[in-house]
């Protein structure tokens, strides 16, 4: 009876076992997908000048045959990531209890025990999902891959699929990123730096952090020596001899937001499966200038206001270091505007001595006198140092980022930087045609990959505005009407009362739309949304290409929704576009593997407003550019804009555009509770940005004006009541739609007095 129970209890487990085995068994790829290998094409993505932008695909990389990749490249990983490769049958048992071993002597998980076999089935196979399911399947893949292929085939598939980090997959990508030239040509010393990269690619990038890079170097070298692959004296050579690294390509990294775009439109149309192996091709719209000038001028701006927010400290630092060699020697094609990270060697009250992309160099005092203000990272209280040193911030071996400012030889000056905190996005468009030029999601892809362009919903304070005025002007008002600008009280809709203020809780009696529009008086904007109705408001605000919900209350006047960055520049695309509402379009047209077209997408516009209001409204937001709260988007060539802040200063806008482009920026923390600081309006941290980017994606077109549509006059009026001027030559000339111009003249003359304000209160009166 025992024996019986015994028999079927081993049975019943033998038969879990195998079920088991056959049900991890089943999501195991087969191995003949590897033997009869074929490159399976993914999609193309062309900008707007047809040239590639980039892929999607699976095989990722430039494959080179084993007998091309030097021996020393192949041990090199070999050493650091497997070393009884050659010995083990797939999963290395010893390696895994060593491993073991030596976590439970650190108390932590210090070691891995994944073979190249195991990283491999990873790669080709299967998911990085952290399961034992996946772990199962892995180990089970990798001894099937043991016995279909040998040694030097699963080594060959290894280098040529492994990730190196910057975009870089296989030893060719990388060797030509890194180093720029082909694996076939790599030393020993800058084998094992890209050995190194495999187990943390963006820790140990030399364009990351140079230093961990060369420790990591010198850990494969190591393991290259214990392994008996190279002798003493060739490890300690490898470990002084230089490195001469390329200049990583920018543009590269810029493209990736919009790229990422491109690819979920894609992935909801033709399906993953499509686009990963389907051959097709896609035409965009982008303009790859005007993406590189917007990320490089989103970074720079966004560096600028973090930097004002004070200083947050040295980013490490690092023991034992020798004045005359604190950092590998490299040689980098460096040049002025380049950020890297640096070591101090030496520091006294005025300057410091720094290397940075093996270039010693001098910090002065001046270049870093921002960090006099300093945001201690534990609690966030930020103090001024009044009698400021350099030796208050950085000691000898501290880690901070420098940027070249400039070279004359081998004499070298930096200044002192910090990667942001804060965010941002950018985003141009044709107006004429709704073709995205440009699309930034954020400071950096590497560094987040969230798409706040397309996803940030966030409160566009006085950017809303000239959609109020607009509106305005559509229900019988114009430029030149006058709204009192005085204290008014609204019920809140909960019992009390909402009494709205100007930024600089001021008020300015009778004013001018064209005025209060320029300065951004936020109580004449309540009361032209009370005036006209709310319901009005919203239903021109939708005609227009506004999305977002609105909610029905007097706040909208003040930028009470929620929007993202795509959805505002849309909007004033409207007004750009001479009243016609066009759909914002990213992709051109698609072909399939064979050349058929799959899609195509031309523009298509609806007029919403009529041109006379879409002018006046271009108007008068020229002036917020001239002398109102724009003025710092000032780019020499006409364009109009707007300002836009939130409620404490945590988000900042600039929705500006010329005839021929619209461009929209938006500032702040993705934590939506987190203020920018005090003063930081979007004249202040934004409007640089747009202005920065205009600059240059327009610098070879011609400054044309915005056309004057028919049924547009311009008569002389006096400022202060909107009527017609008793004395032409001292009015102020405004436009007005043929038949609203008023008809009376105003009663008392005008006296030659200045009708704007002081430069200096005009900044005071941002937002």
């Amino acid at each position: 009876m025992r024996f019986r129970l015994i028999l079927t209890a081993l049975v019943l487990m033998l038969g879990f076992i195998a079920g088991a085995y056959l049900a991890i068994a089943k999501g195991v790829p087969s191995i003949n997908e590897l033997k009869n290998y074929k490159p399976i094409n993914g999609t193309k993505v062309y900008a707007d000048d047809d040239t590639l932008l980039g892929e999607f695909k699976i095989e990722k990389g430039i494959f080179v045959p084993l007998n091309k990749i030097p021996i020393h490249m192949r041990n090199a990983v070999i050493a650091v990531e497997d070393s009884r490769f050659y010995q083990h049958k797939g999963i290395d048992y010893i390696g895994i209890g060593r491993a073991l071993v030596k976590d439970i002597l650190h108390a932590s998980l210090k070691e891995g025990g994944s073979t190249i076999t195991q990283q491999l089935a990873k790669i080709m196979f299967l998911t990085s999902e952290k399961t034992i399911q996946r772990k199962l399947r892995e180990a089970q893949l990798a001894i099937r891959l043991e016995k279909e292929l040998t040694k030097n085939e699963i080594l060959e598939l290894y280098l040529n699929r492994v990730y190196f980090g910057h975009g870089a997959y296989g030893v060719e990508m990388a060797s030509r990123l890194y180093f720029g030239k082909s694996v076939r040509d790599i030393t020993l010393p800058e084998a094992a730096l890209l050995a190194g990269l495999v187990k943390a690619p963006s820790t140990y990038s030399p364009y990351n952090n140079l230093v961990k890079a060369k420790e990591r170097q010198e850990v494969v070298l190591a393991r290259m020596e214990e392994e008996g692959y190279i002798k003493p004296s060739e490890r300690a050579v490898a470990k002084d001899s230089p490195i001469h690294l390329s200049s990583i390509r920018a543009g590269t990294d810029s493209y990736n937001y919009f790229l990422e775009y491109i690819r979920q439109q894609l992935e909801q149309k033709y399906g993953v499966e499509t686009v990963y192996k389907g051959g097709l091709r896609v035409y965009t719209t982008l303009d790859k200038n005007a993406q590189i000038y917007a990320q490089k001028a989103l970074q720079e701006g966004l560096r600028e206001v973090d930097k004002r927010r004070g200083w947050r400290g040295p980013i490490g630092h690092k023991e034992n270091i020798r004045d005359d060699d604190s950092e590998p020697r490299v040689s980098f094609s460096a040049s002025v505007g380049d950020i890297s990270i640096g070591v101090v060697l030496s520091v006294n009250p005025k300057e410091a001595v720094v290397k940075a992309r093996g270039l010693s160099g001098r910090l002065m005092l001046a270049d870093a006198m921002w960090a006099s203000t300093i945001i201690d990272r534990a609690s966030g209280r930020i103090k001024t140092i009044k009698d400021f040193k350099l030796t208050n911030i950085l000691k000898k071996g501290d880690i901070i980022w420098v940027k070249i400012k400039t070279i004359s030889g081998k004499h070298v000056t930096f200044s002192l930087e910090q990667e942001p905190e804060v965010e941002g996005a950018v985003v141009a468009i044709e107006p004429d045609t709704g073709f995205i030029k440009a699309l930034v999601g954020g400071f950096n892809f590497t560094k987040s990959e969230y798409n706040r362009a397309i996803y940030a919903k966030r409160q566009p304070g006085s950017a809303i505005k000239p959609i109020i005025y607009a509106a305005a002007l559509e229900n019988g008002y114009t430029p030149a009407s006058i709204v009192n600008d005085e204290p008014a009280v609204y019920p809140d809709g909960k019992g009390g009362q909402w009494k709205p203020e100007n930024y600089d809780h001021k008020y300015y009696g009778p004013t001018t739309l064209r005025e209060a529009l320029a300065y951004s008086r936020n109580v004449v904007t309540v009361k032209l949304v009370d005036s006209v109705g709310i319901d009005k408001v919203i239903s021109f605000a939708k005609d227009i290409g506004i999305e977002a919900d609105m909610p029905r209350e007097l706040t909208i006047a003040l930028g009470s929704i929620s929007i993202t960055p795509l959805e505002m520049t849309v909007a004033y695309s409207t007004f750009a576009n001479g009243g016609v509402k066009i759909t914002p379009i990213a992709i051109k047209y698609v072909t399939d593997a064979k050349g058929m077209v799959l899609e195509s997408n031309e523009p298509e516009g609806l007029e919403s407003i009529t041109p006379q209001t879409s002018f006046l409204i271009t108007s008068m937001m020229k002036d917020v550019i001239n002398y109102g709260t724009g003025m710092r988007a000032n780019i020499g060539r006409p364009a109009a804009g707007k300002t836009g802040t939130s409620n404490d200063y945590k988000d900042a806008w600039f929705v500006g555009y010329t005839p021929q482009l619209v461009g929209c920026v938006w500032v702040g923390f993705d934590d939506m509770r987190r203020s920018l600081g005090p003063g930081e309006v979007g004249g202040r941290a934004a409007a640089p940005i747009w202005a920065n980017f205009m600059r240059n994606i327009l610098s070879n077109k011609p400054a044309v004006d915005f056309p004057m549509p028919a049924k547009i006059v311009r008569v002389s009026i006096d400022p202060r009541t909107g009527l017609l001027s008793s004395d032409g030559s001292s009015g102020v000339l405004e436009y007005f739609t043929e038949g609203t111009q008023p008809k009376d003249y105003s009663s008392t003359p005008l006296k030659p007095e200045k009708t704007t304000m002081p430069l200096g209160d005009r900044l005071k009166a941002e937002d």
